[in-house]
């Protein structure tokens, strides 16, 4: 398939504290994949609300700098900006300023033009637990192409947890594969992850790419169930901040190179989005890398 990948979601700055003082990264769930894909060789586009304020220009010059197009809503009261901490695993907790509180996206004719003309959509982090937005992006997806979606809830940054949740059922059933990961499935539902993603399935979600951390991904789809282990690469990890980012991103590039896989290519898919993940948490931000040791991401499977 061809044309651009559109990526629905946040873009924001990371504010990074930990034993080494404070840092600061763009980034964003939805704005990582983008710019993963673009790392990957994949054309990107940005529908996602940025500040007209100094963050805002930093986000739009990576953003430049990394070959995605951005499609932007104004953000009244300035970027949005994550605060995060380290905790003793190297996992972040997370706080959220005002505008990542009550962050929306508008779908005018621009978005819904890129929309209508993309390959893939992919979507993550968007106010779910907003009832007019999710309405809003159901209308934008009409005649969309097929749909990846990640929740990612955040706990703070969700401001309605049963609305969240009905709001990721509608867009769920619209979605041709829903991300979780075994956080997602704690927050919203109480449940371990495969629970979760049995739940999808049983509800008519054609894939679920499923993430725990540490143990690594698997893909449940009609007649297939592929796991793979965190990938081992040279290096210690420094940050697990974009690890679930570059799994979707490297995942939704697999999906365009062979848009029906079986088990065989899903197999193939999450070797490759293992890899990338693991090259991602050996460096500081949320940026999608490749590993520049070890397996060639494009001898996997040939």
């Amino acid at each position: 398939m061809t044309g651009r990948v559109v990526v629905i979601g946040d873009a924001l700055i990371d504010e990074m504290r930990d034993e080494h003082g404070v840092r600061e990264f763009v980034g964003g769930a939805a704005l990582n994949v983008a710019v993963g894909l673009r790392v990957l060789g994949v054309p990107a586009t940005l529908i996602a609300m940025v500040g007209d304020d100094e963050a805002g220009d930093r986000i739009r010059t990576v953003l430049t700098d990394a070959g995605v197009e951005l499609i932007a809503t104004p953000a009244s009261l300035g970027s949005a900006r994550a605060i995060s901490e380290r905790g003793p695993s190297g996992e972040p907790r997370y706080t959220f300023n005002p505008s990542a509180q009550g962050r929306r996206i508008r779908y005018g004719a621009s978005e819904r033009a890129a929309i209508a003309a993309a390959p893939l959509v992919v979507i993550s982090c968007v106010a779910l637990d907003d009832r007019e937005q999710t309405a809003d992006l159901l209308a934008a997806l009409a005649d969309a192409p097929p749909v990846l979606l990640d929740p990612n809830p955040r706990a703070g940054m969700m401001n309605d947890r049963a609305e969240f949740v009905r709001g990721f059922a509608a867009v769920s059933s619209r979605s041709a594969l829903v991300k979780v990961g075994d956080d997602d499935a704690a927050l919203l539902f109480g449940i371990p992850l495969a629970d979760l993603t049995a739940r999808l399935r049983a509800d008519g979600v054609p894939a679920v790419l499923a993430t725990a951390g540490a143990g690594g991904a698997t893909v449940v789809a009609g007649g297939v169930d592929v796991r793979e282990p965190v990938a081992v690469l040279p290096g210690p990890i420094i940050d697990t901040m974009g690890a679930g980012d570059a799994t979707l991103a490297s995942v939704a590039a697999s999906l365009l190179a062979a848009p029906n896989p079986d088990q065989v290519e899903w197999s193939h898919a999450l070797q490759r989005a293992m890899l990338v993940a693991a090259a991602t948490c050996r460096h500081a931000g949320a940026l999608l890398r490749v590993p520049k040791d070890g397996p060639e991401l494009d001898h996997i499977g040939t």
